[in-house]
């Protein structure tokens, strides 16, 4: 009785593909219309796939962590990209789609981030061993989106061209230019501007990891009286600035602080300003947070739609000169670092546990395959107070990007200022 309702719910999601399922010592059965490579999964015991179709947004991934299933033919990532790769993925039971809904009226508070929570959320996941990132991100760490120029582009040039568009859209025409750099990472972005541009950087990190990183790599490169990190939230700066740039960092705000981030970033940047977002978006409806995300990955993060953000940066008075969609370059960038993570994934182990780097496997897998099937993009905004502070056509990015080309060619070893 069991195995045939599980197996109805199961051929209700998996409509194409193939997907054989088993159940402890149980015979596999098939789900799917046979097309492709054949998956096959088992379940340790009922309780596991009980668990699973219950509340699938969170207890699936903590199935595969706590080996509630194994795969017996393919790969998570495989296994996944099936999955979200169907119509009907998302709420195959009604408890599902209760737990689904339920969140979404709930998402403002789990969002809900001032200073206290914004840093304790930070530390959870940037505060980790230092290490781990090492094992998997490009030699600048760069832990955001690359931007594939070509598709056989390596990591490394791809996030060393995702610097370079972005300086490019800032629109630096002389030296000196303050640039404020919010959630600044392991620095790798704000000493790229300094070096290329001669812009006099502040970056701001909420990660004593990063902050520490940083502030080494700066010193390292002697750039010290050029470069600041501080260990600050970014509603406490209280300069302002030629140019401002935020990447990966807007994913962390929460939709009821939107207003406030852009009213500040409004009175951080200069009436001759230029102003640059990069973020993780949805190219459809908005909705929450997915739930196993939220408790193990980025507890307090939020990916938004367009339409959530928009309105907000209007009403900080500030103009939208610019947005550029960029589709499936993370799912590239997913794809580069989890074949990364697992070519060095006994050193995951080593350094934490299996469950950690099964925990961390799905999270890469599971980002790709989100990022090819569900709807998730990156956006730029380019944001600025005067009309004029931009070109009127978009000409002026490819210019800029020949001439950081050439100032890069001058610079030593640019590709390796993580490891220098």
């Amino acid at each position: 009785m069991f195995e045939r309702i599980a197996r109805g719910i199961f051929s209700s999601v998996v409509k194409t593909g193939s997907l054989e399922i088993a159940i402890a010592e149980g015979a596999p059965f098939a789900v799917g219309d046979g097309s492709g490579e054949t998956i096959r999964i088992r379940f340790k015991n009922r309780w596991a796939v009980f668990r699973s179709l219950l509340n699938p947004e969170l207890r699936f991934g903590e199935a595969f962590m706590n080996e509630g299933f194994v795969i017996e033919r393919g790969d998570i990532a495989k296994l996944l990209g099936l999955l979200l790769s169907q119509p009907s993925a998302t709420a195959p039971t009604p408890t599902a789609w209760l737990f689904d809904k339920g969140r979404y009226l709930l998402r403002r508070f789990e969002q809900f981030n001032p200073r206290g929570r914004a840093r304790k959320n930070a530390h959870h996941h940037y505060d980790l061993d230092g290490r781990l990132y090492s094992l998997f991100l490009d030699a600048d760490k760069q832990y955001s989106c690359a931007y594939f120029e070509t598709p056989d582009q390596t990591l490394d040039d791809a996030q060393l061209a995702k610097k370079r568009h972005l300086a490019a859209k800032l629109l630096y025409d002389k030296p000196g230019m303050t640039t404020l750099d919010i959630g600044s990472g392991w620095g790798g972005l704000g000493l790229y501007l300094a070096q290329m541009t001669g812009a006099k950087v502040t970056g701001v990190t909420l990660s004593d990891e990063q902050y520490a990183v940083s502030r080494q790599r700066t010193a390292d490169k002697g750039l010290e009286g050029q470069v600041e990190f501080r260990l600050q939230d970014y509603r406490d700066v209280p300069e302002a600035f030629d140019r401002i740039v935020s990447v990966g960092m807007f994913e962390h705000v929460g939709v009821d602080h939107y207003g406030q981030f852009f009213r500040k970033m409004a009175s951080l940047l200069k009436p001759d300003g230029v102003a640059v977002l990069h973020s993780i978006g949805r190219s459809d409806r908005p909705t929450n947070t997915s739930s196993w995300i939220a408790k193990y990955i980025f507890p307090g993060g939020y990916i938004p739609s367009l339409s959530e953000v928009i309105p907000a940066v209007e009403r900080a008075h500030l103009i939208v000169t610019d947005i550029e969609i960029l589709r499936l370059h993370y799912a590239e960038t997913l794809k580069a670092w989890r074949e990364r993570f697992l070519a060095r994934r006994e050193e995951a182990i080593a350094m934490f546990d299996e469950r950690f780097a099964k925990m961390w496997e799905f999270y890469l897998a599971a980002s790709e395959m989100a990022f090819r099937h569900r709807h998730l993009m990156v956006f730029h905004i380019q944001m600025a107070h005067r009309q004029e502070a931009v070109p009127l056509t978009r000409g002026y990015i490819e210019d800029a990007e020949a001439r950081l080309r050439v100032v890069e060619g001058r610079v030593k070893r640019p590709l390796r200022l993580a490891g220098e």
